[in-house]
């Protein structure tokens, strides 16, 4: 029966080892993110007339690129490991065991970006729709290399497209890496930055990303295998990351409703609005 399905392309983790020090790709693909998310940034600060610098933009992503490491690690322990947290507090300081958290590293940017935008004299909401179109590549990226390290695979299931994945048993599973990274990835990237090629309410960017991205996520979930240390819950069909998603999904459509009912007060973005007029 395993001729029916895809083999696992088997690739190595670890690009090279020199001594103690070993490059994996894991690392590398979100370094591939965070320099793609500057090149787009730096792009877009050179043509906002001055309302950005490269020096600003530097800061920001520095400072959300820490947001991004504490908050996804704190975030995953107190999620999905926050029992044996509780027995073994040492285990949210040991990274190198792995498990971060998308929605733990929102809140450290969110929290990241309100910091900022104050020291920058920036509103958190202009600020906020700065970074969002940003973000989708390295979400990609991230799970090409959950992809590349053999884990976060889904569900066993008997789709043609199934795979075998050593880590997980050798059963046919969903590739649900493939799945996040085409949607929260490629398909939230077109859909953000098609939007921002016209001019929008301050704050509405922000709105559709958390929108859609909890969206995409709730239903890669469906086919995500759950984290074995929680199952399911509500009758054994709703998985932690989709209870996680679901507020983001109602957030983000207030943010949007709210964005677009008072726009004549709240202004629309001026970075968006000289962009689009070029």
């Amino acid at each position: 029966m395993e001729h029916q399905f895809l083999t696992y392309p088997h690739f190595d983790p670890v690009i090279f080892k020199l001594g103690p020090i070993s490059l994996h790709w894991y690392g590398v693909m979100y370094l591939i993110g965070f320099a793609f998310a500057r090149w787009l940034a730096v792009s877009r600060a050179k043509r906002s007339n001055g309302i950005w610098t490269v020096e600003q933009v530097d800061t920001l992503l520095f400072n959300g690129f820490l947001g991004v490491f504490l908050g996804g690690r704190i975030g995953y322990v107190l999620f999905y490991q926050f029992d044996y947290f509780l027995s073994n507090p040492m285990y949210l300081f040991k990274v190198w065991e792995g498990g971060m958290s998308f929605h733990g590293g929102l809140i450290g940017v969110i929290l990241a970006m309100w910091l900022t935008a104050r020291k920058q004299h920036h509103s958190f909401w202009q600020t906020a729709d700065f970074v969002a179109p940003l973000i989708p590549f390295g979400l990609g990226a991230g799970r090409i290399g959950n992809f590349i390290n053999d884990e976060l695979w889904g569900r066993v299931t008997d789709v043609s497209w199934a795979m075998l994945f050593p880590s997980g048993g050798y059963l046919p599973r969903h590739p649900s890496q493939l799945y996040e990274a085409f949607l929260e990835g490629v398909v939230l990237f077109c859909i953000l930055n098609y939007f921002i090629r016209k001019p929008r309410p301050t704050g509405s960017v922000a709105g559709l990303f958390l929108f859609f991205y909890g969206i995409f996520r709730f239903f890669v979930e469906f086919f995500r295998e759950p984290d074995p240390q929680l199952g399911l819950y509500f009758g054994h069909h709703i998985s932690m990351g989709q209870i996680l998603s679901a507020p983001m999904i109602l957030i983000g459509a207030f943010i949007m409703f709210y964005a677009y009912r008072h726009r004549a007060s709240v202004g629309m973005d001026p970075v968006l609005t000289k962009n689009a007029n070029k």
